[in-house]
């Protein structure tokens, strides 16, 4: 079985999406089918064995629809390969040449649409008495343009809606081209018959033509899918950047020497040189030099980070200082900006749940609005014959039909969503907050608990030194280099905290003679020809050195060390996994969003505790299992809450996969991540509330698309209809109703877009 997104072209509307869906949802060997048509993508799952893509592209051909199917070379993942891959970059060009032919037929249909508002405003200003009647010549010029510029405006701006006129008579699928087709062309063919043949029917007909309601209600409808195409193409703006990111060209060093080649044609263990201010091409680890490297497009955070010997960069990340040369671990579409690529673009076309009532409104809206329609017309002819005539009726039943079929658009519905959707996941992107799936954002806007991790979640995950205390007549960086010249040759998490320590002191180590390791209690050496001892309180009692009690700080989880000469106490220094400083920012803000904040880990429950303390956990859960972590998260969600688990633990995993939303650090496991609806790139607990900040900034955006969408709707058809008519008068003019619909899917893409300029 495969699953593929391919791009499909030609889909003008919400209900197209349930066109596509239904017919290739009958196709032997399809197992499922989901139309997005806020991405204008399908994704496909079929038994390859059955059918392939080719063949389920020409089942929805005669309907006016393909499937964009990747060829070979587009699956390489060199930048513009990469982006074809995904359907982006040709999406964009075929969608920006799309949105220049309309423009060039908009140019044209605009004065013509200018021109008849003129002659409609005159007309109905003369029939209310506010003005006198138009001169005869310029009703004559009017009687010969507006036949014309509606011939103009029908066959040639309006082919896509006479084509889905077409498909609906000769396949019985109806899309909201059908309607507009529908409507357009009953205006045209009875102005038509009004024109030529007035005499012939008499008083059947009035003698009031609408080819004025064909030229305008085709431009604003052809106005407002080419404003809402503009806008979409800026949806997917956050893909376009990250892709742009990538750097099109590496440095590499081929027989001992330097050749520049494509991205494409960097391999597994290529040694790669980046100078100054270049973009790393791939991911790899450093195997010569140091530098700065910029990892905001990955992690969010300004500030470059220190990169030494041994440490990772990440391809499409920015060399700030130094020159350096690193190994390519991960290439193509391995890399972590490929990944990222994928997983935005995957989530931006996924579905919400909450848009399930919007496909399902949309699937049928279409007949509906037909049988709607003829409903209008047919209630005009029944009940306003009696007492405006047949001629006035007819022709009040003739507006409202049109009117009705205008109107009536399920764009807005369809996009009110996925555009949504696409703006939020691409803003997470840029915060460094990646986001699997559209569920997950639902999810996490209704979460009232937070389940964290401790280590690696709210502290850095590894030994640091957090004090040290001097009781000699040395200087600081003296002790300092004593103790980490001790340690150097130990492999003992604490001896690495106080060697690192040391080195982001400056402290320089020195030779050490007679090291040796005391098993169980510490190391020993002499420097300068002065033997020293470095190890635990009760090495440095039985040594006579008659060190301070560390009870209090066993029971907070830290380690102690204590540096003794010739049986004297020169220092001590406590080692212990520090808390990330910005931990207690986000407890804090995670309250004030009324979410509880529960701790849970395997640790030691007195070190947990201290640090529930220090942070403002609301309860502790320590010395846990894995499956104790998952029972956890199983009586929470028992208990009627939402759950949000953070972790970065393969020991997280399960806890990470039962939560409603599992919160992964990417600092942390591949298994973790997997495992996780969203991924925290820089591993930054603060980016937990941006989190959930933008779920909910996201679903506000949607319930506010879908409110007015459905209000239009709601609204507008039965004014259209004539539903007001007999109490009020009112009776909507196809023209407005044209108007009504362009804006109400220009509103919702809009609203959509203001997504971009709140701040998390």
């Amino acid at each position: 079985m495969t699953a593929s997104t391919y791009r499909v072209r030609g889909m003008h509307c919400a209900s197209c999406a349930h066109v596509i869906e239904k017919t290739l949802g009958k196709v032997e060997g399809v197992e499922s089918v989901a139309v997005n048509y806020g991405t204008e993508t399908a994704k496909i799952a079929f038994d390859d064995a059955r059918t392939a893509p080719e063949a389920l592209s020409k089942r929805i051909e005669h309907l006016g629809y393909t499937l964009a199917i990747p060829s070979a070379a587009e699956m390489g993942m060199s930048e513009s390969e990469h982006a074809e891959h995904l359907g982006l970059s040709r999406s964009k060009e075929e969608k920006l040449a799309e949105i220049r032919a309309m423009k060039k037929k908009l140019m044209i249909a605009l004065p013509l649409a200018a021109v008849s508002v003129v002659f409609m405003a005159s007309d109905i200003l003369a029939n209310l008495g506010i003005t006198s009647e138009m001169p005869e010549a310029i009703a004559s010029v009017a009687r010969v343009f507006l036949p014309m510029a509606a011939t103009y405006a029908l066959f040639f701006v309006g082919k896509p809606y006479l084509l889905g006129l077409y498909r609906f008579l000769r396949y019985g699928k109806a899309n909201m081209d059908t309607l507009i087709g529908l409507g357009t062309s009953a205006a045209y063919v009875y102005s038509l018959v009004v024109t030529f043949w007035t005499g012939a029917l008499g008083s059947l007909v009035s003698d009031a033509t609408y080819f004025d309601v064909t030229i305008i209600v085709i431009t604003f409808i052809t106005l407002g899918k080419y404003l809402e195409a503009r806008a979409k193409v800026k949806t997917g703006d956050a893909i376009e950047k990250l892709l742009g990111l990538q750097a099109k060209t590496a440095l590499v060093v081929r027989d001992g020497k330097e050749v520049e080649i494509p991205i494409s044609e960097v391999a597994h263990g290529d040694l790669i040189i980046v100078k100054p201010a270049g973009k790393i091409p791939v991911d790899g680890v450093i195997t010569l030099g140091e530098s700065h490297v910029d990892e905001s497009m990955v992690t969010g955070e300004p500030m470059p980070v220190k990169k030494a010997i041994g440490d990772a960069v990440v391809g499409g990340t920015l060399n700030t200082s130094g020159s350096f040369t690193f190994r390519a671990t991960k290439v193509g579409s391995e890399t972590m900006l490929a990944n990222i690529v994928r997983m935005v673009a995957e989530a931006q076309g996924s579905r919400a749940p909450i848009q399930a009532l919007a496909d399902r409104i949309s699937a049928v809206f279409v007949p509906i609005v037909l049988v709607l329609a003829v409903v209008a017309f047919g209630a005009w002819l029944l009940f306003g014959t009696a007492t405006l005539g047949f001629s006035q009726a007819f022709a009040f039943g003739l507006t409202s039909f049109i009117g009705v079929l205008v109107i009536a658009c399920p764009c807005a519905l369809g996009l009110a969503t996925p555009t949504a959707i696409i703006v939020g996941v691409g803003k997470g992107a840029k915060e460094g907050i990646l986001v699997k799936d559209a569920a997950t954002l639902e999810k996490l806007h209704k979460a009232d608990v937070v389940v964290v991790d401790k280590t690696g979640t709210l502290t850095h995950g590894k030994p640091e030194l957090i004090s040290l205390e001097n009781r000699s007549d040395k200087s600081d960086d003296e002790i300092l280099a004593i103790m980490a010249s001790l340690e150097s040759r130990s492999e003992h998490p604490v001896a690495h905290a106080i060697v690192s320590y040391a080195k982001e002191r400056g402290a320089a180590t020195v030779p050490v003679d007679g090291f040796a390791i005391v098993k169980g209690k510490g190391v020993t050496g002499s420097l300068r020809g002065v033997a020293y001892q470095l190890g635990s309180a009760n090495y440095a009692a039985e040594l006579g050195a008659n060190p301070p009690s560390f009870e209090k700080d066993t029971k907070e989880g830290k380690s102690s060390v204590v540096l003794t000469a010739n049986g004297g106490l020169l220092a001590t220094a406590l080692i212990a996994d520090a808390i990330k400083p910005e931990a207690i920012e986000a407890v804090a803000a995670l309250h004030a969003l009324h979410m509880k904040v529960v701790m849970l880990t395997g640790d030691d429950r007195n070190t947990a505790e201290y640090i529930a303390r220090q942070i403002g956990i609301d309860e502790v859960v320590a010395e846990v299992l894995p499956e104790g972590k998952l029972k956890k998260i199983e009586e929470l969600q028992a208990s009627g809450h939402t759950v949000v688990m953070a972790g970065d633990g393969v020991n997280d995993a399960p806890a990470l996969a039962q939560a409603d939303v599992g919160i992964a650090m990417a600092t942390g496991t591949d298994v973790a991540i997997e495992s996780a609806g969203i991924t925290l790139l820089s591993g930054d607990i603060s980016k937990l509330v941006k989190a959930v900040k933008l779920s909910k900034l996201t679903m506000r955006g949607i319930k506010q698309n879908l409110f007015w969408a459905f209000f239009y709707n709601i609204v507008g058809i039965p004014l259209a209809g004539g539903a007001f008519y007999p109490v009020f008068g009112w009776l909507l003019s196809p023209v407005f109703a044209g108007a009504a619909m362009a804006a109400s899917s220009v509103s919702v893409v809009g609203n959509s877009l203001r997504l971009k300029t709140k701040s998390l």
